[in-house]
């Protein structure tokens, strides 16, 4: 007969998160010990095996590995939360906190990396399960998500590729029978690094700064929608920092006597001239400030050797050394986005400038006027190529007989009457 053994009974505190131990026997009788160690929210319950009436040569008692079950009452915050824990926890992702002065930052330490590459080695390598727990704690669903590298993602528990985060959470939840929520929006943003250019993961846009890409996922991630322009945004905390410019008026600078018409337009002012224009172009390795980010570039790259990278349109042969400069170029030419339209005609434009230069047409208006000739001209660029005459400045030059010319049309008309030559 086998000999009893004493049971302990222990009252547990109320807490929001338990423990359960899989595949436990229900005839085992067991002592029950809370672990005092974790946060007020989660505490450990660890189960150690002794002697049963099933099971009597067993003497040494064998410790069960926990895993973590969430409270379904809980709210979305805590879904959210969840869902990030199982993924960290079983595959190989890895969150950004954000793009520094030097390169990638980690979640857990201070470190930064140039190539987001070695940040993810870094994390796997430095990091455990328990950091990864208490990742985001403390974050409110205001301004609730995450960016997560999936590079090469991969479960691991089976070791199995998977592309995107939407197909590793059916994986979890379907193949390894994972606790996982879908009844929530994604808050998660996913990036790859696997190209030599920033590539969005879901369209392959291509951008030249990590900020730039950071802000064109909320097309992709429409979770909180502006009421005013319909975009989206992934988060409430970026809806409402969007919100600011559509609130029109008068805003005065609290440092000077500037004015400006959008509260958003007062705040970045605020920014970049008072408040933060020691820290927008200053260098991650040694400190020293800039005026403008173009010289913090050459500064880079001229003492520290970090070149930048030039952005290549697919569409063309042409480069761009700034994301800026490639997406006016995508817009205008290829892309055709012409919302200026003109009132008096069926013809549109790209900006609101060349909108303005064409309405010249309608109007008649001449108020820019040669100083020597008296001439009117309805444009500047007009009176600047008529000064040229003046000048004597002939730079269009024929490369058959060397005859040159002032105006580009005289040019044209001359290779095509004398050369026979369509320019």
């Amino acid at each position: 007969m086998a000999k009893k053994t004493k049971t302990t009974v222990v009252n547990l505190p109320k807490i929001r998160y338990i423990t359960i131990v899989r595949g436990l026997s229900k005839s085992i009788t067991n002592s029950v010990k809370i672990s005092e160690k974790g946060s007020r929210r989660h505490k450990t319950i660890e189960i150690y095996i002794g002697e049963s009436s099933k099971n009597p040569k067993r003497e040494r008692p064998r410790r069960i590995e926990p895993e973590i079950i969430f409270n379904k009452k809980g709210g979305e915050l805590q879904k959210h939360r969840f869902n990030l824990r199982q993924i960290l926890l079983n595959t190989n992702a890895t969150p950004i906190r954000c793009r520094g002065g030097i390169g990638y930052a980690c979640c857990f330490c201070t470190e930064q990396f140039p190539d987001a590459a070695d940040l993810k080695k870094h994390t796997i390598e430095f990091h455990d399960e328990k950091t990864s727990l208490n990742f985001m704690k403390g974050k409110d669903m205001y301004k609730f998500h995450v960016k997560l590298d999936i590079t090469a993602l991969k479960c691991n528990i089976c070791n199995t590729d998977v592309e995107t985060l939407e197909q590793v959470i059916d994986h979890l939840k379907d193949v390894h029978n994972k606790e996982m929520f879908t009844d929530i929006k994604h808050q998660m943003l996913p990036f790859k690094f696997d190209t030599e250019r920033l590539q969005c993961c879901i369209c392959h846009n291509t951008y030249h700064k990590f900020k730039s890409l950071l802000e064109h996922m909320n097309v992709h991630y429409r979770n909180h929608v502006c009421e005013v322009c319909d975009a989206g945004f992934v988060s409430r905390v970026i809806l409402a920092q969007h919100a600011e410019s559509h609130k029109l008026g008068t805003f005065n600078c609290d440092y000077c006597a500037k004015t400006f018409d959008t509260f958003r337009k007062k705040r970045s002012h605020e920014k970049c001239i008072h408040t933060h224009s020691a820290t927008l172009n200053k260098c991650g390795y040694c400190n020293e400030k800039f005026k403008d980010y173009r010289k913090k570039e050459r500064h880079l790259t001229e003492v520290h050797g970090i070149t930048s990278l030039t952005l290549n349109c697919q569409a063309c042969d042409k480069t761009f050394n700034n994301q800026k400069e490639y997406s006016i170029h995508l817009r205008r030419l290829h892309l055709m986005d012409k919302r200026f339209k003109c009132t008096e005609c069926d013809m549109s434009f790209f900006s609101s400038a060349e909108l303005n230069c064409h309405t010249v047409k309608h109007t008649g208006v001449r108020k820019f006027e040669c100083e020597v000739c008296h001439k009117a001209y309805g444009r500047m660029k007009t009176l600047r190529e008529h000064m040229r005459i003046h000048m004597d400045d002939r730079r269009f030059k024929c490369e058959h007989c060397g005859q040159a010319f002032v105006q580009k049309c005289s040019w044209r008309g001359h290779m095509r009457s004398k050369h026979g030559e369509q320019v």
